[in-house]
């Protein structure tokens, strides 16, 4: 074999390697549950104080 061949042979293996860990990747976070915003109680409050003029 030629260095080409062994070359895209090594590239296409690296390609076919990410693209199972990336579906992996996406099946293990879809798998947590659907993504349900935090409840109105548990976010911070802001406090805002306005002063009148004298």
């Amino acid at each position: 074999m030629n260095r080409g061949k062994i070359i895209a042979i090594i590239t296409g293996a690296i390609s076919i390697i990410l693209a199972i860990a990336y579906l992996i990747l996406v099946q293990l976070l879809d798998f947590r549950g659907e993504m349900k915003p935090a409840p109105v109680s548990q976010l911070p409050q802001q406090v805002i104080v306005y002063r009148t003029p004298v």
